[in-house]
């Protein structure tokens, strides 16, 4: 078994024991500080650098092509980045699979349009601990991380709106 699998069937048990403890984690005040910052190839081509977004409310979504959860939030996801982005507000999608090629064919089926971001060796997945699929991370106007998602339920989008109005009056 080769050490992406072995990562892969690790995150998967991670985000069922996730699942069970989310009803206490969902929109848990991360308490964490500053946004650690990083720079990823985007799916346009070109590398996008999280401290570049500095004065917008980021949304950073850990996805995978794999994760049904992911998919069911995309389409929620883009709507609320349509909605919110003329007022300061992005999303980078970060794809944590060591294969873009699946990434680039969900999007193919899942339009997005944020940016979409590859993650291939797992740098800044292990920056963020990222252990469920997906997991969301709000990050303020001044780089600092406010607020933490681990997996997806239907009705998280409506505590995602709310955090992000939130952000964006402060």
């Amino acid at each position: 078994m080769n050490t992406l699998t072995l990562h892969m069937k690790r995150t998967v048990y991670a985000l069922g024991l996730a699942a069970l403890l989310a009803v206490g984690s969902v929109g848990a005040d991360t308490g964490e500080g500053a946004a650690p910052d990083f720079t990823l190839k985007s799916s346009s081509g070109e590398n996008l650098r999280l401290s570049e977004y500095r004065g917008e409310v980021v949304m950073i979504n850990f996805w995978a092509s794999w994760c049904a959860p992911c998919r069911q939030e995309m389409p929620l996801l883009d709507a609320l980045y349509n909605q919110y982005q003329p007022m300061g507000f992005t999303i980078l999608g970060v794809n944590v699979e060591e294969d873009s090629g699946k990434a680039k064919k969900l999007l193919g089926e899942l339009p997005v349009s944020f940016p979409i971001l590859f993650d291939n060796k797992s740098d800044v997945s292990k920056l963020y601990n990222v252990v469920a699929m997906p997991s969301t991370v709000l990050v303020d106007r001044n780089g600092n991380m406010r607020y933490l998602h681990q997996g997806y339920k239907p009705g998280y989008e409506d505590v995602y709106q709310q955090q992000i109005r939130e952000l964006i009056k402060e």
